[in-house]
């Protein structure tokens, strides 16, 4: 169970994919406030943009998700990304448009492709022996957090050093690129729908709530130190351009904190993990919005993204437990939505504060309503957890018994192998990709 397990040139092919799809999601907040920033109420605009995009992030990940065929995911993947490309196009080209038209625009950008994180992380974990799913998961982290931690610098040199039209274009160019790409991969996946037990789709993604709900709390804290940072050095005296480092600085923590997950195995349950895992995130944004230098800022800042992809990696692992494989891509696209709306929730909850209370104050508000959110998940893993499954006529649930047991006990690759059947497992490989859940 090493890193050396994944090394194979579709995974690397994956890799070249996966950058194309998913640096325009990291782009295109940002993006969005520079193409309207030179208008009448620009930055305003720039904000109804970028809740356009992340709106149809939301609404798009599961409704397009769950429709996914596995033995035919690369048609819609295809579909959805070069949708989306012309999304940003439409963007790029027509900067002066009606509002109502650039809403549209971004709608269709964020909403087209947001089943792509979903299908590429299935396609990836496919492509690897069983073994390597946890080191598979953690190398995804390791280059989403690089297209993160990079993404800012390149829209906001591309914006004012060129043209604010730019780092749309170059989102379109590297979206329909990524479809090109795609024919370089195979069609999709093995998957048995008969593996649902006769639930229909929908049921099963709800029997995996607990799990959307502690993956929104670990990206709320992400929206804290994302929106209030600039907030916060403003009320330290300290100059808000040291917010781009510290943010960087947080994103090369998650890096790291996502091979260091792969590198071993860990004591306990996945869940218990979780919880650890979230505390001390927690713990790190409090100390960043409490401590008066910049300096130690910094260091909570990077521990906090060294935890928090622990956190998401073991969020996407416990999905692997609940569901079968046919309903992974659909899981994983939920997921994706779920942790979008857990983004704006604590952001906007953040942002509601700020008028009324000191900048640390609203963080501090903000991580008391992101453990909310991770008991309250806590809570309903350990339910499901203790539920037989007789007791709904059902059979056994997946991550149920042995899997149960191997779960208590270290492994993270152990666990995924005992909780669900094999997707692809010593086959061909097969690719895929996905998001640390977006910004995961």
């Amino acid at each position: 169970m090493t890193y050396r397990d994944m090394a194979s040139r579709s995974v690397l092919t994956w890799a070249v994919v996966s950058v194309g799809a998913r640096l325009p999601v990291a782009m295109a907040p940002l993006a969005l406030v520079f193409l309207a920033r030179d208008r009448p109420g620009g930055y305003t605009l720039g904000a109804a943009l970028a809740a356009a995009y992340v709106i149809g992030e939301i609404i798009g990940a599961p409704l397009l998700g769950m429709r996914m065929r596995p033995d035919r995911a690369r048609p819609h993947l295809a579909a959805g990304l070069a949708a989306g490309a012309v999304g940003f196009a439409g963007l790029g080209v027509f900067p002066a448009a009606h509002p109502v038209v650039l809403g549209a625009f971004a709608l269709l950008a964020g909403g087209a492709p947001a089943a792509a994180p979903g299908g590429l992380r299935t396609l990836l974990t496919a492509l690897v022996p069983q073994r390597a799913v946890a080191q598979a998961l953690s190398a995804e982290s390791m280059l989403m957090s690089g297209l993160w931690a990079v993404s800012p610098a390149a829209v906001t040199g591309l914006a004012l050093g060129v043209a604010p039209r730019l780092p749309l274009l170059l989102a379109a160019g590297l979206m329909a690129a990524s479809v090109a790409g795609l024919r370089l991969l195979p069609p999709g996946w093995e998957a048995d729908p008969g593996d649902r037990g006769g639930l229909s789709m929908s049921r099963l993604l709800a029997r995996a709530w607990p799990v959307y709900v502690t993956g929104a709390a670990s990206l709320a804290l992400l929206s804290l130190a994302e929106l209030v940072l600039p907030a916060l050095l403003e009320q330290r005296g300290t100059s808000v351009g040291w917010s781009g480092p510290l943010l960087v600085g947080l994103s090369l923590g998650a890096a790291v904190g996502a091979f260091l997950y792969g590198l071993r195995s860990w004591p306990g349950s996945l869940r218990i993990r979780s919880v650890v895992l979230m505390c001390g995130l927690s713990v790190c944004v409090t100390l960043a919005a409490l401590i008066p230098h910049t300096a130690w800022t910094a260091v909570a800042l990077v521990l906090a993204g060294v935890l928090q992809a622990g956190a998401l990696v073991t969020r996407n692992l416990s999905l692997r437990e609940v569901l079968p494989p046919s309903a992974l891509a659909a899981g994983y696209s939920v997921m994706y939505a779920a942790v979008g709306v857990g983004y704006a929730a604590t952001g906007s909850l953040a942002g509601a504060l700020l008028p009324f209370v000191a900048p640390s104050t609203a963080i501090l508000a903000g991580v008391a309503l992101t453990l909310v959110l991770t008991v309250v998940g806590a809570l309903g893993e350990g339910e499901r957890a203790r539920r037989p499954a007789s007791a709904h006529g059902e059979g056994p649930e997946p991550g149920s018994g042995a899997a149960g047991a191997a779960d208590g006990h270290g492994d993270a690759g152990a666990t995924v192998d005992s909780a669900v059947p094999a997707v692809g497992a010593e086959g061909p490989p097969v690719p895929g990709g996905g998001d640390p859940e977006r910004r995961l």
